[in-house]
């Protein structure tokens, strides 16, 4: 029944593996390439945000990438221009979603003090 799916314990093993090596293959392509990109305090704040966010730090050198390979980037990023690009993430997400708003409602007792 295996061998007519195809998919034997060894191969799937073996398509794991593969993946593993190409995704950490990826990920130090990715960090070498924002090591030459960022200068060292941009390169600090990003791990900071990672160590917070690691989704919008990986937003972050997607965006930054793509700047560098389409010929935006001139020299290297500086710790200014990566909190630049921050705040302009924040205000477009900001502007794509609606701003939430919390509301304290606070419960009244029989006997409150307040209704005099």
């Amino acid at each position: 029944m295996e061998n007519l799916q195809g998919l034997s314990p060894q191969n799937q093993n073996a398509s794991a593996e593969e993946e593993s090596k190409r995704k950490a293959a990826e990920d130090e392509m990715r960090r070498d390439m924002m090591a030459t990109i960022l200068d060292s305090a941009a390169r600090e704040r990003l791990s900071r945000i990672a160590l917070v966010s690691p989704e919008r730090s990986r937003q972050v050198e997607t965006i930054i990438m793509r700047m560098a390979q389409s010929g935006q980037l001139r020299g290297r990023v500086s710790e200014q221009q990566l909190i630049d690009l921050l705040d302009q993430m924040e205000d477009a997400r900001s502007k794509t979603t609606a701003k939430t708003t919390i509301v304290y409602q606070r419960r009244r007792d029989f006997d409150d003090d307040d209704d005099f």
